[in-house]
């Protein structure tokens, strides 16, 4: 997400030891002007829409059917289309248009972007999430914080060169990936769909429609799954489906998560295991996972399976690591917390003072919940949490940069674009479940009841909006 949002998929920020957009350009080597998609292995499934426009995905866990009211936006980008026989390629798919969809954040590309793409950012309802009967201060509500948050975001964004490099990174790996699925003999349309900023979701889905594609593997380009990042975007494309004959009938194969397939634990690694070896004694270093956060209620009152994907995802690559004889120690924080809310815990912030005075003199920062560069690694960890972990007491400081265009990753999703496509089908409807709507309405109306009240205070008065502004930013 992008800093100063929200911090589940909404803060923006980072910081990088290079400086600003030339460490992120470098972590892709393509440049085109065409997007190619990629996808996972894991958590593949065709999904259905009730009859009444919520979310239920088909064949998931209780954990994931809990989700309802997931979004997704996007747009495209051109790619050519249609299946070849070849090696690894089932031949019924010969003659069908293949799209992959690559879903992702989206980020401001200029300074006057700033204020409209936060505005988009907190409109969304799986951002801040309101019960039914105050939905109608959506809205004004993210007018008021997107006005207030602004400034501060415009340093950030200023910080590493006026904008966010993500849509350029996410464009050079949508290009890098349908150069690795040609090299399978697949030949897809890629399309990229951004959820709060250019090129929106709603865009690539158009783009889809005219071009007739007759299967679609969309791949949300945040390896684990979270009802703010994933689940927001999926809401979007099931709304879209909801209503469009079209894409009822479409063949479709979401890919929810991937943080559990081998190409990508192993090209975490093989990052990790490079940067260990800048250091003087890599032994000694710990390594720091810093993930993006969420607010605790969307885990333990939304069932959102965030915070056990990524601490199972931390498993993974300590367990290759040490599968390579590299035994240090690890420990995971998050990062990105906004508001007056809980997030999860600990915070990034506070583990890195704790460990400096614990003595620990060498740390390797890893950005474990981005593959592209953004303003949460260039500015909030480049800059805001190494000058922070400097004066804390940590001497040596490193940086994991994010997985970019690494081949060995953009290989694996790849393959997971073609293990996906079996499992592709028509979306169904179904009578909506009587516990579907409005499933926690009374806990969260009562939770949000006085949070509600509040915002209504600060619509209505002046001095309170100043103070609010204040504790903002």
């Amino acid at each position: 997400m992008e800093h100063g949002v929200l911090g589940s998929r909404c803060a923006a920020g980072a910081g990088q030891i290079l400086t600003t957009k030339s460490r992120a350009a470098a972590s892709c080597g393509y440049r085109t002007s065409t997007s190619v998609a990629s996808s996972p292995k894991h958590d593949v499934k065709p999904f259905q829409l009730a009859a009444n426009g919520s979310s239920c995905l088909a064949n998931t866990s209780p954990v994931l059917k809990k989700q309802q009211n997931l979004s997704v936006r996007s747009s495209s980008a051109h790619v050519v289309t249609t299946f070849d026989d070849a090696k690894g390629v089932s031949s019924s798919v010969v003659e069908e248009k293949i799209g992959v969809l690559l879903l992702n954040l989206g980020g401001p590309e200029t300074l006057d972007d700033v204020q409209p793409f936060l505005f988009n950012l907190f409109a969304d309802p799986d951002i801040i999430r309101l019960p039914r009967l105050f939905r109608f201060l959506q809205r004004p509500l993210a007018k008021l914080i997107s006005t207030f948050r602004a400034p501060k975001s415009k340093e950030g964004y200023a910080s590493i060169g006026g904008g966010s490099p993500l849509r350029k990174i996410t464009d050079e790996q949508a290009n890098a990936l349908k150069i690795a699925l040609e090299k399978k003999n697949l030949h897809t349309n890629i399309y990229v769909g951004m959820r709060y900023w250019y090129p929106f979701t709603e865009e690539a889905i158009d783009q889809i429609k005219k071009d007739k594609i007759t299967k679609l593997v969309v791949l949300p380009l945040y390896p684990q799954y979270s009802i703010s990042t994933s689940g927001s975007s999926i809401r979007v494309l099931q709304n879209i489906v909801k209503e469009d004959s079209y894409f009822a009938g479409l063949p479709i194969s979401i890919i929810e998560s991937w943080y559990q397939r081998d190409g990508y634990v192993k090209s975490m690694a093989d990052l990790i295991e490079k940067e260990l070896s800048a250091f003087s004694n890599p032994e000694e270093v710990m390594i720091f996972f810093s993930a993006h956060g969420v607010p605790l209620t969307y885990v333990e009152d939304a069932g959102d399976p965030y915070r056990d994907q990524m601490e199972d995802c931390i498993a993974l690559i300590m367990g290759e690591l040490r599968s390579r004889g590299i035994l240090n120690s690890h420990t995971l924080a998050y990062q990105s917390r906004v508001g007056p809310v809980q997030w999860l815990k600990p915070y990034t912030d506070e583990v890195l003072v704790e460990l400096g005075q614990k003595g620990v003199k060498s740390l390797l920062a890893v950005p474990v919940s981005f593959v592209s560069e953004h303003i949460e690694t260039l500015e909030e960890i480049d800059m805001e949490y190494k000058e922070l972990a400097l004066e804390s007491g940590i001497e040596n400081w490193g940086r994991v940069p994010a997985l970019g265009c690494t081949s060995s990753f953009i290989s694996d999703l790849a393959d997971a674009v073609v293990e996906a496509l079996p499992t592709a089908s028509a979306l169904v409807t179904r009578k909506p479940d009587d516990t579907d709507s409005d499933l926690d309405l009374m806990h969260y109306l009562t939770k949000m009841f006085f949070g509600s009240i509040l915002a209504f205070i600060l619509l209505l008065s002046p001095r309170l909006i100043s103070a609010f502004r204040n504790t903002m930013l």
